[in-house]
């Protein structure tokens, strides 16, 4: 019951902690770095596996996508479902440590491999692929293809914010946190700009509203 409490804990800190921005998983420094002993961590979950993240698309980025003639698709096992792409979590980690102890107080990645979004105008296709979720900076990794051409790999694709976050809910051993907002980063919007020939595509352009689902017992 105990490591299932432990993990329980570790899942709902790793959705928190890829749902908030930067500065929420900063600690306050009260201690001015005068610590002697390394941080311990209070929970963690090696192999993370199961559930998935949500986008809902807002209407403005539709809008905008359609103003650039642009369709979006999904890729390998990403589903679009009622307004919103789904992408599988097929792996990660997370560590947990007390808040205001160390900063962020959460780290780890959470890998959707094998899904993605694609985007296409006439006979250009970009596929945006294998996201990486980084809970210590609130950004999403991927990797980027155009026209079936490894573009770039590891590109910050994603800037993620949860002001708007609601409370965590809990079903069975899962831990859902909905509300986080999705924005595309300055690198993908350059890329997708010189790649479809348009200045139309910004760095704050809101893509969507994030739900993650996390398995808490997962080994």
């Amino acid at each position: 019951m105990r490591t299932k409490n432990r993990k329980f804990i570790a899942g709902i800190a790793l959705a928190a902690a890829a749902a908030f921005p930067l500065a929420a998983c900063s600690s306050s420094d009260s201690d001015g770095g005068s610590s002697t002993s390394a941080p311990k961590a209070l929970a963690s979950i090696d192999g993370l596996t199961g559930e998935s993240t949500a986008i809902l698309l807002d209407q403005g980025f539709v809008d905008a996508l359609t103003s650039l003639k642009l369709t979006p698709g999904v890729v390998g096992t990403a589903a679009l479902t009622e307004g919103s792409l789904v992408f599988p979590i097929t792996g990660g980690n997370v560590t947990y440590f007390k808040p205001g102890t160390v900063s962020p107080y959460v780290i780890g990645q959470i890998q959707h491999e094998g899904s993605g979004l694609s985007l296409t105008a006439g006979d250009t296709k970009v596929e945006l692929t294998n996201f990486n979720v980084d809970p210590g900076v609130s950004r999403v990794y991927g990797d980027v293809s155009v026209n079936g051409k490894v573009a770039a790999t590891s590109a910050f694709l994603f800037q993620l914010n949860g002001t708007t976050l609601k409370p965590l809910q809990s079903e069975g051993d899962t831990a859902i946190l909905e509300g986080t907002k999705v924005f595309i980063s300055p690198v993908a919007a350059d890329l997708l700009n010189k790649t479809f020939g348009t200045d139309a595509v910004t760095k704050d352009l809101l893509v969507g509203i994030a739900k993650i689902t996390v398995n808490t017992t997962s080994s």
